[in-house]
């Protein structure tokens, strides 16, 4: 990395970032780094402002993949029981009270390896519902066939989530039944059916400094970035295997210092993207969020349930706007005006 990179890095677009300078800029003294992110912020995005999203989870639990770090998953002895595909008018009823509270996008999750296309009919009924009542739409469905991205974009909906989770490297130690490949090949069929790409990882799975750089290195050298960008710390869950394995172990919380470095580089590698505070949110103190919140997170997770996990609930994150000063955001993001 130059030394002008490192006096003040460049707020334009780049997607050819070096290992090496993403590590530089982790390395960065604490204030440093924050600041630098901050005005890479500023440059693009409206201070003061945060996306309000919720997120409902429309089929839970049974899942076939085998990810260390979830409750969903078939194989993992957390208590939480498979359901049946939500009934369409239970989806837009949710969606209809997320509006009410002020959210800007919400976005549905399935815990499926993939859709199965006789589920197709009824994911396209809700995105074209929750899109009629003026909401940004998301999906996260697992690994998707090109002829389902096709459909998922006529129905218009806004986001496909697919998150890399980890750095490539690290993955196979997270998942195996499925590749890293895997989701770079779903992110590809997501982007040439011409959906907005929604796509993050989880710190806090007993990574490196390193893992966390390859990580940043791995969305930021796609050759576009993802309009969001959720980043995730790992809610322990026990029956999980890595629930299991980190509880009651110096690893089983990321260090809210290192968190808001992961978070900082992010924005400044990705100055575009929405950089989303998700899962994890709940166990951190205020000033943890408001060093976020600085370092250039724009976007977070309403309610009080993400999935099968806890979150803060929309009083204690109105409390907090309110301290701080911050106001939900209410214009396009800067990627999706970029595009048009």
């Amino acid at each position: 990395m130059t030394t002008d990179l490192l006096d003040r890095p460049a707020t334009g677009v780049r997607t050819d970032w070096t290992r090496a300078e993403i590590a530089a800029l982790f390395d960065l003294p604490f204030t440093d780094l924050v600041f630098r992110a901050a005005e890479v912020h500023r440059a693009h995005h409206a201070a003061g402002e945060v996306q309000l999203c919720t997120l409902l989870s429309i089929k839970t639990g049974g899942c076939p993949e085998d990810c260390g770090y979830c409750s969903q998953s078939a194989s993992a002895d957390s208590g939480v029981k498979a359901t049946r595909l939500m009934d369409v008018r239970a989806v837009l009823q949710a969606a209809a009270q997320a509006k009410d509270a002020g959210s800007q996008r919400f976005c549905m999750g399935a815990a499926w390896r993939n859709p199965k296309d006789r589920d197709m009919d009824a994911i396209v009924a809700m995105v074209e519902g929750v899109r009629g009542m003026g909401l940004e739409t998301c999906m996260t469905l697992g690994m998707l066939e090109p002829h389902q991205a096709r459909r998922l974009a006529v129905a218009g909906l806004d986001y496909y989530n697919h998150n890399i989770d980890t750095s490539p490297e690290r993955y196979g130690e997270v998942i195996t039944t499925r590749t890293f490949k895997d989701r770079l090949d779903t992110l590809a069929t997501v982007r040439e059916a011409g959906i907005n790409v929604c796509c993050g990882g989880i710190v806090g799975m007993g990574e490196t400094r390193e893992d966390r750089v390859g990580f940043v290195h791995a969305l930021a050298t796609l050759p576009r970035h993802p309009e969001s960008v959720p980043v995730n710390a790992l809610v322990p869950v026990k029956g999980t295997v890595l629930g299991d394995m980190l509880a009651d172990t110096p690893l089983a919380k990321i260090d809210d210092i290192e968190f808001v470095r992961t978070v900082a580089v992010a924005r400044i590698t990705m100055p575009l993207s929405m950089v989303r505070l998700s899962a994890g949110r709940e166990s951190m103190g205020e000033a943890t969020q408001a060093l976020c919140f600085l370092a250039g997170a724009n976007s977070i997770f309403t309610g009080d349930k993400l999935l099968t996990a806890g979150n803060c609930g929309d009083d204690a994150d109105a409390a907090l706007f309110a301290k701080l000063g911050v106001r939900p955001m209410a214009g396009e993001e800067p990627m999706r005006v970029a595009a048009e």
